[in-house]
Order: structure tokens, then C-alpha cells, then sequence
């Protein structure tokens, strides 16, 4: 059996409370870990290409303000 397929039956047999805990640690754990896939996309400049674009729609006045 995977680890994958332990996790599951594991997070199958928790409590409500348990899995009420778990789910908000989870959101936590995976905010953090799409915060730094996201800086590690700044900093090797792989968003690089969708700054220009939308530097180049707000030049040429495509932007709507909010």
C-alpha cells in the first residue's frame, strides 16, 4: 500500500473535530507551499512574460481600473 492510500484511510477514520483540525492545517501547509513555488517563480523571472503583457495592455490603455 502507498503512502498515499495510508493517508487517505487515515484521514477517512477521523474524528469531525480531528478532520476540522487537519483540513485548517492543510490550508495552512498548502498556502505556504504555493507562497513559495510562487517567489520561486519570481526570482528565476518564469512570470517574467505575464508582467510585459500587462505592461504593454496598460500602456496602451486595454486595463480597466477596479
Amino acid at each position: 500500500m502507498s503512502n498515499l492510500q495510508d493517508l487517505e484511510r487515515t484521514v477517512k477514520q477521523l474524528s469531525p473535530e480531528d478532520l476540522a483540525a487537519f483540513r485548517a492545517w492543510f490550508a495552512e501547509f498548502d498556502a505556504q507551499v504555493w507562497d513559495q513555488q510562487f517567489e520561486n517563480d519570481v526570482k528565476t523571472g518564469r512570470l517574467n512574460h505575464l508582467a510585459d503583457r500587462a505592461l504593454q495592455h496598460l500602456h496602451r490603455d486595454r486595463c480597466t481600473d477596479l
